[in-house]
C-alpha cells in the first residue's frame, strides 16, 4: 500500500539526513491524514485507499507547480528551487505519465462524438484513468476538436 510506502520513505529520508523528502513526506503524511479522517471519519488511515492518497499526491503536485510559477515570475530563485525539489520528491509517488501519442488514441473517440466541451472533458478524463494531467488532456482534446 501507498501508505505504506511513504511511512518507509519517512524512515529512510531522516536516517540519511534528507531534509527535503523529511519535509515533503511529512506534509503529504499530514494532507493524507486529513483526508482519510474527512472521508472516513474515526477509521481513517484504516480505509484509505491508494486511490485516495493519489488524489493528494497530485492536488500537492498541482499546488508545487503553482508555487514554482510564482516564484520564478517574482524572481524567487532560491524558494523556486526549493519548490522544485519538493516537487521531484512528489512525482515519484505519481503513476508514469502517457504519452502524447498514446493520449490522443484515448481521447480521439471522445473528440468524435462532438458537442459541449466540459461533457467531453469528463468523458476523456475517464478514458485516461489518471494517466495524465488535466491540463495536457484538455490541450489535446482541444487540438482534436479544433482539427475536426
Amino acid at each position: 500500500m501507498l501508505l505504506d510506502t511513504l511511512k518507509s520513505q519517512l524512515t529512510t529520508a531522516m536516517k540519511a539526513h534528507d531534509a527535503v523528502t523529511v519535509d515533503t513526506v511529512r506534509f503529504l503524511l499530514a494532507a493524507v491524514r486529513n483526508v482519510a479522517i474527512d472521508k472516513y471519519g474515526a477509521e481513517g488511515e484504516a480505509k484509505i485507499t491508494d486511490a485516495d492518497i493519489l488524489d493528494v499526491v497530485k492536488k500537492q503536485v498541482k499546488t508545487h507547480n503553482e508555487s514554482v510559477e510564482a516564484f520564478t515570475k517574482a524572481g524567487r530563485a532560491e524558494l523556486a528551487g526549493q519548490e522544485k525539489a519538493q516537487l521531484a520528491v512528489l512525482e515519484q509517488y505519481l503513476p508514469k505519465q502517457m504519452s502524447d501519442e498514446e493520449l490522443k488514441a484515448l481521447i480521439a473517440p471522445v473528440a468524435a462524438q462532438g458537442g459541449d466541451f466540459g461533457p467531453l472533458m469528463g468523458k476523456a478524463m475517464a478514458a485516461v484513468k489518471g494517466g495524465a494531467d488535466g491540463g495536457r488532456v484538455s490541450a489535446i482534446l482541444k487540438q482534436l476538436l479544433s482539427s475536426q
